[in-house]
């Protein structure tokens, strides 16, 4: 298994990052997660409490992040089908514990997104979040997130308040077909 992790903060710039690696080249897709809660969103495939309870059961989670009043989950299965057909999986990841845990199961290139909470702060109400401030407790979360577990965890280190979304997906593609 071999696939991508973008971790940071919201509005670090995972799903732009992603849409210029599927630009790049088509082999990068965006792994869609489960979401079970709210309909909000593009990026998931919406599942109830009880399919995903049932899949916990049958041990196909990988990672199961509760956030925003909403359970995001990582389908094992999912994974691999991407993988076998020569896909390289996209992850976005919000937390390093299920980074880890992600990373346990096979090989993955883990890449660290970053913007400091004022870029966080002005590309969620740009964007139009009706949480923003919920999406700045996530961003103090994840800075804590780093000064806890991060032990040289992420092979590169992106500010995407710095670097365009093109050279953030070059050197993401570099460091994974090379």
């Amino acid at each position: 298994m071999k696939g991508i992790v973008l971790y940071g903060p919201p509005a670090s710039g995972k799903s732009t990052t992603t849409t210029a690696l599927t630009a790049r080249d088509p082999r990068f897709v965006l792994f869609r997660k489960l979401k079970a809660g709210s309909r909000r969103g593009t990026e998931y495939d919406f599942v109830t409490s009880k399919h995903l309870a049932r899949l916990r059961a049958a041990g196909r989670l990988l990672a199961e992040t509760h956030r925003y009043g909403n359970v995001y989950a990582i389908d094992r299965d999912q994974i691999e089908q991407l993988a076998q057909t020569g896909r390289v999986p996209v992850v976005h990841m919000g937390n390093i514990p299920d980074v880890l845990r992600l990373a346990e199961a096979g090989a993955w290139l883990l890449v660290l997104l970053w913007v400091p909470r004022d870029v966080c702060e002005r590309r969620s109400r740009q964007r139009g979040d009706g949480d923003t401030a919920g999406r700045l407790s996530a961003w103090d979360e994840t800075l804590l997130d780093l000064q806890a577990h991060d032990t040289g965890l992420f092979s590169l280190r992106i500010r995407t308040d710095q670097v365009a979304p093109e050279e953030a997906a070059r050197q993401i593609a570099e460091a994974i077909l090379h």
